[in-house]
């Protein structure tokens, strides 16, 4: 289930997925022999365990595998000294940040430990280097995101899946769901307002990839 709007408008808060967690099998577990596998690339989705709490599970897109060098200019992403096309990406702040929309910089803000590290240790003339088993993840509302940017890269193991479909979509408020437990108040207003705030044109929509090059 999405709790906040970092992902939008690819993913929009009260969507709720199901998750395909042998996507991203090992290559040595027995179902790459019995079902499709695929390593993880840029432009997917994924679904992780934060890393500055594993008991919460995060949405992002994949922006750098191992290896890759990443920076950001007035907001646009630099990947291996490219400029990327970015359809799915929303601004929706008009102002320029010194740290998230010219990174790595100057942080402006208190970050988590793995962050600073990451800009001690992974930075390379000016852009992030992502190291072995580490990917680098970023939401698409890139204005409004808590991602690597402020807590460094997601470790390979921290993983789940990849998000296949949303299955019910309902208008709800981020205060509405950051609870994970199901309130009284959220379940009463399901019952009362199913059908009108269920987004339909939504229901069973496949979650793609975009490819990152």
């Amino acid at each position: 289930m999405i709790p906040t709007g970092s992902m939008e408008d690819t993913l929009l808060v009260g969507d709720h997925l199901l998750v395909d967690k042998l996507a991203f099998a090992p290559g040595g577990s027995i179902t790459k022999h019995i079902l499709p596998y695929s390593d993880v690339h840029r432009g997917d989705i994924i679904v992780f365990r934060y890393p500055i709490d594993i008991k919460q599970t995060f949405v992002k897109r994949v922006m750098g595998v191992p290896g890759d060098h990443i920076r950001l200019v007035n907001k646009q992403v630099y990947l291996n000294g490219h400029l990327l096309n970015e359809p799915y990406v929303v601004h929706k702040l008009d102002y320029m940040d010194s740290y998230r929309d010219n990174f790595p910089s100057e942080p402006n803000t208190p970050l988590f430990a793995p962050a600073q590290a990451m800009l001690e240790r992974d930075v390379k003339n000016g852009e992030v280097v992502v190291p072995n088993d580490h990917y680098f993840a970023m939401g698409d509302n890139r204005d409004q995101s808590l991602d690597s940017r402020y807590w460094g890269f997601v470790p390979r193991e921290n993983i789940i899946g990849k998000p296949l479909v949303i299955y019910w979509s309902y208008e709800a408020s981020t205060e509405d769901l950051s609870n994970p437990a199901v309130t009284i108040p959220h379940l009463i207003d399901v019952i009362l307002h199913f059908p009108t705030k269920t987004r339909w044109s939504r229901t069973l929509r496949f979650i793609r990839s975009y490819p990152v090059k």
